[in-house]
């Protein structure tokens, strides 16, 4: 009979395995940036959550039977919730419970929202409710709150979700389903949005730049690096055919692209590690000093649900990753940056997608530290809810985009509706068993790094 140190080691074994198909290469090429990855995962069972959708996916595609699913699937027991269509919607791909917070939309609105598509795909829309679910039940145990309660939270998410959804496939009036707004939103997510209008442009810009001969400039340090003539010239091609992927509304005033200055980063973050990037400071809407815009340029990861998803119509509607990221993000997220678009860049004898997108001064995240109380714990809870509903059915045949030819939230209404009872247990049992698997593989990683197991670092 198999021991636990047996079992351990057999997981230990299979992480290190996700982990080589998902970072291999990235890690090879910079691992200081990876052991700056690892240890802010090792901080945490929910920040090893973060940084893990590789393993996530791995473990719902193996799912209890490895059943393949219409859309080519493999593994999720979503049952009955999963047919040919709602097995083929737009999923943000990595939806935990951190990565929502304000942005700036394209008509100068301040709101509140699902952010961060990095991961975005097509597939089965349960995964998004799942991956949202067990995020729950990881903060919920940080925070020692009991199973019970727990669950209770996961339900309260499941029934604010359907409950948006419903509203949305029977019609309802742009005013009885309002984002969150300065106007709409309330606790929490009011908070995130009234810090979001205290920020200034010039602040931000104040802590990246500086005034040299009259003109703005990037400052040195703080993770910049300088580019060499032939990489800046690669960056300034790259620019220029990010330029033809803006909507036309975008393009209004020419001297907005005026190109200050450029500089090189290496990404670090949980998500960004080993990811090259670049900054590009641009002339703004005006002559004005404190109106110049920085926007940033990223290699595109591949998304951790590509792996489980087979359907050759899904694969090949992309031209890269930089591509399929944006496309997403325009699906998924109603009145999307207006400087969203996407380009590719020549290195190491590639061509890369990337992603082109504003360092927004207007961006702030959900910040859980402070929310503590059950009840209040459940009000935002409620509310992302709704918010996950919302970006689900904004991706539809609305959309514009072939891939998703039907009402989503239609589809995804019509398969809750046959089983209303079973849609709260589905992500309830799903919370509670897949947060104690994440604990534990949090403590597994934690040991394999700390004793020097993972290769390459």
């Amino acid at each position: 009979m198999a021991t636990e140190q047996d079992r351990a080691t057999r997981r230990g074994e299979e992480i290190l395995a996700v982990f080589q198909t998902a970072f291999g290469e990235l890690l090879a090429a910079d691992p200081a940036a990876f052991r700056v990855k690892f240890r802010k995962m090792a901080a945490s069972a929910f920040a090893f959550y973060r940084g893990t959708a590789c393993l996530f996916y791995n473990d719902l595609a193996a799912g209890p039977d490895g059943a393949v699913g219409a859309t080519g699937a493999a593994g999720d027991d979503g049952g009955a919730y999963l047919d040919e269509r709602t097995s083929r919607v737009w999923v943000h791909g990595d939806l935990h419970a951190e990565n929502f917070g304000t942005y700036m939309d394209a008509n100068g609105r301040l709101v509140f929202n699902v952010n961060d598509f990095d991961e975005a795909y097509v597939g089965p829309f349960t995964w998004d409710l799942k991956r949202f679910a067990a995020s729950i039940a990881l903060i919920g145990y940080s925070k020692a709150l009991s199973d019970e309660q727990i669950g209770e939270l996961v339900g309260v998410y499941a029934a604010a979700y359907r409950a948006r959804v419903h509203d949305l496939a029977t019609g309802a009036k742009d005013d009885e389903v309002p984002p969150f707004t300065l106007d709409t939103a309330e606790g929490p997510l009011l908070g995130a949005l009234r810090d979001a209008r205290a920020r200034t442009r010039f602040a931000l810009l104040d802590s990246m730049t500086e005034i040299r001969d009259h003109e703005r400039r990037f400052s040195a340090g703080g993770g910049t690096i300088e580019l060499d003539a032939a990489d800046r010239y690669k960056v300034l091609a790259a620019f220029d055919g990010y330029l033809e992927t803006l909507p036309e509304s975008s393009l209004a005033r020419p001297d907005s692209y005026r190109v200050k200055d450029v500089v090189g980063r290496r990404g670090i973050g949980i998500g960004s590690a080993g990811l090259p990037s670049y900054n590009i400071l641009l002339e703004g809407n005006s002559d004005a000093l404190e109106n110049d815009v920085v926007i940033y340029m990223k290699r595109a990861q591949t998304p951790a649900v590509s792996r489980h998803i087979t359907d050759r119509a899904v694969r090949d509607y992309f031209e890269h990753e930089g591509h399929r990221t944006v496309i997403s993000q325009r699906a998924l997220q109603a009145h999307a940056d207006p400087w969203l678009g996407w380009t590719e860049l020549e290195g190491d004898g590639n061509r890369w997608g990337q992603l082109v997108a504003e360092v927004s001064p207007y961006a702030v995240d959900l910040d859980w530290s402070d929310i503590d109380d059950p009840a209040e714990i459940a009000a935002v809870v409620a509310d992302l809810g709704r918010a996950t509903a919302a970006m689900h059915a904004a991706a539809d045949d609305q959309s514009g985009h072939s891939l998703v030819p039907f009402s989503t939230e239609r589809a995804i209404d019509a398969v809750i509706a046959a089983d209303e009872d079973g849609f709260a247990e589905l992500l309830t049992g799903f919370a509670h068993s897949y947060g104690a698997r994440a604990r534990a593989d949090h403590q597994i990683f934690v040991d394999l790094f700390r004793n020097g197991r993972i290769p390459g670092l």
